[in-house]
């Protein structure tokens, strides 16, 4: 095993005061939910909802805060992330490792950013559902939980395609992103049951692009009414179920 590899993120724009506190009030949140919450999917009904944003974000936020994150782009089927924030090399990604090309030590990079490390997708393969179902995927998750305190993955929108559903069987919570004003309270509720039969802990959802752009952190409540699902009893009785 080789020493790990460095990538440099050139774009990463900072952030205002109020986005940066909304993204510390979201790392808390999940903090409440306890140690044995460790990998988190993070998907949305629709593409263009601001959740690989929403999810770098996050994952910066917990790094900043002293946790050893891993950042997994999972998207594998139009991922926009090693585009938008400029790396400063090629690099191999997540279906290098689930073809079986490469070891998954040789996908995990180190950052700049100090204690995040990433997973990048990879080139566009053309069974993403299959690659995500094998053993070499629940093998990585099981490593990566030694490894990190946070495994945040960014998934494709579960509106469109089952993989984000196949990646939550394998984490401990999963967050929905919604874009304020944008798709129906129906697709949202219908994304949350296709999660909520994986067996995954539904934590939450973020209201993006709300505010000032601000995203906001729901704990479910309001919108299992009209939106989302309420969040203490069910994280008891999921530690419950495990235990």
């Amino acid at each position: 095993m080789g020493v790990p590899i460095r990538v440099n993120f050139e774009n990463i724009k900072p952030i205002d005061y109020e986005a940066n506190e909304a993204y510390k009030a979201i790392r808390t949140n999940i903090a409440f939910c306890g140690k044995q919450i460790k990998a988190i999917v993070i998907t949305s009904s629709l593409q263009g909802e601001g959740k690989t944003e929403v999810s770098f974000r996050l994952a910066i936020s917990m790094a900043e805060d002293g946790k050893r994150v891993v950042f997994v782009d999972a998207d594998l089927r139009k991922s926009v992330f090693a585009g938008r924030y400029h790396i400063d090399r090629a690099v191999r990604g997540l279906t290098h490792y689930l073809s079986g090309i490469y070891s998954k030590e040789d996908v995990i990079y180190l950052s700049n950013i100090k204690n995040l490390s990433v997973i990048f997708a990879g080139p566009v393969a053309p069974n993403p559902s299959e690659l995500l179902q094998n053993n070499f995927f629940l093998k990585l998750m099981e490593h990566l939980k030694q490894a990190y305190d946070y495994i945040i993955i960014d998934s494709p929108p579960l509106g469109s395609v089952i993989d984000s559903a196949v990646i939550a069987k394998n984490c401990d919570g999963a967050i929905m992103v919604i874009e304020a004003n944008c798709g129906s309270p129906k697709l949202v509720l219908r994304i949350k049951n296709q999660l909520t039969k994986t067996g995954c802990l539904i934590l939450g959802a973020i209201l993006n692009k709300a505010n000032n752009g601000r995203p906001i952190y729901y704990r479910y409540r309001k919108y299992e009414k009209r939106y989302l699902l309420k969040i203490r009893k069910s994280v008891k009785d999921y530690v419950s179920k495990k235990s």
